[in-house]
């Protein structure tokens, strides 16, 4: 059954999508633009899945949220698809059952898995469906969802989807409006980082990047005596208990000295506004939102697309930074 909270009677507009913090961030900066423009926060609502981080951030964030029950189907031909596709099903009825009681006028599609029954319920509920695309390259759900879409919102040029029109990735206020050189020093003295210390900031989505984990303590391991670097390292829920130990060799009593590196490891970082005005250089995968907030910010970066993404949308993604001078690419499989 669909998990619903504070859900109103009507509302403005569905926000649709997620599974990972590079889809749902884009929908919460959507989603306070719409009240900035004057609809109450109690006429949004944000449909996302089960699995997704949706779940936590969205009521985080004060927007009522539906979960939708079920999966993703897998490319691959595998016993599994057969009870996705059946969860696919139940989560377009609750979809279609949801927009009959909101009556939104516009349904927002970001991708991912719940953006699919969501949109698709709209469609036949003949609701307007706008498309909201995060990649240079578009992802499955969305080329299907767009063949119907009134409009389609693309972040980079020359993204191939109908109806599209340019109008860069939604980045949050909070990270929109940073202002890294006031915010500056409060934040590396909030971390503990010497003004004279060249401050690493490496981090790999919502869930981790096991090859960019692996390399970052690596390399602080190899620099455990350099007093002129510090390193913030958040982890992801994936690999933090695989690399519990290294960690604590690194930042326990028994560790470097005082003046050796300062590393510190987080499982998940709740202010990444914070952590773009005290670093000097990102370490990162080259997903959506985090190639528009580092271009936003104006924080250079040295970019490891995800290998295997579909599309190969990340190296797409990272070219529009490394053409502008603003980032390094690197390869994954040379880390």
């Amino acid at each position: 059954m669909a998990k619903v909270t504070s859900a109103p009677p009507k509302c403005w507009a569905v926000i649709a999508g997620g599974g990972t913090a590079g889809h749902v961030s884009p929908g919460l900066a959507i989603a306070q633009a719409l009240v900035d423009a004057g609809h109450g926060a109690e006429s949004i609502h944000y449909v996302g899945s089960e699995r997704g981080i949706e779940a936590r951030l969205v009521p985080e964030s004060g927007f009522a949220l539906t979960l939708l029950p079920g999966r993703g189907i897998k490319r691959k031909l595998t016993l599994d698809n057969v009870g996705a596709a059946w969860g696919l099903v139940r989560a377009f009825v609750h979809a279609y059952r949801l927009l009959g009681r909101l009556q939104p006028r516009v349904v927002v599609a970001l991708g991912g898995y719940a953006s699919v029954p969501a949109a698709f319920a709209a469609i036949l509920r003949r609701i307007p469906v706008v498309v909201a695309e995060q990649n240079a390259v578009p992802g499955l759900a969305n080329r299907v969802v767009g063949r119907f879409a009134k409009a389609c919102a693309v972040s980079f040029a020359g993204t191939a989807l109908p109806r599209s029109v340019l109008t860069g990735n939604p980045v949050r206020e909070e990270v929109r409006t940073l202002d890294r050189p006031t915010a500056r020093l409060v934040a590396r003295a909030a971390y503990g980082v010497e003004e004279a210390q060249v401050l690493v900031a490496a981090f790999g989505g919502s869930l981790g990047a096991r090859r960019i984990n692996d390399a970052v303590l690596g390399l602080a391991e190899s620099w455990r005596d350099r007093g002129d670097v510090a390193i913030r390292h958040v982890i992801g829920e994936l690999d933090w208990d695989r690399l519990a130990e290294r960690v604590a060799a690194l930042t326990d009593s028994t560790g470097p000295a005082p003046s050796g590196l300062r590393y510190t490891a987080v499982r998940y970082e709740d202010d990444m506004p914070s952590l773009y005005a005290a670093a000097d250089v990102a370490v990162c995968r080259s997903g959506a939102s985090s190639v528009a907030e580092l271009a936003v910010v104006g924080l250079a970066s040295v970019l490891v697309p995800l290998p295997g993404a579909p599309g190969d949308h990340q190296t797409a993604n990272a070219r529009a930074l490394v053409d502008a001078g603003a980032a390094m690419l690197v390869a994954d499989a040379t880390l």
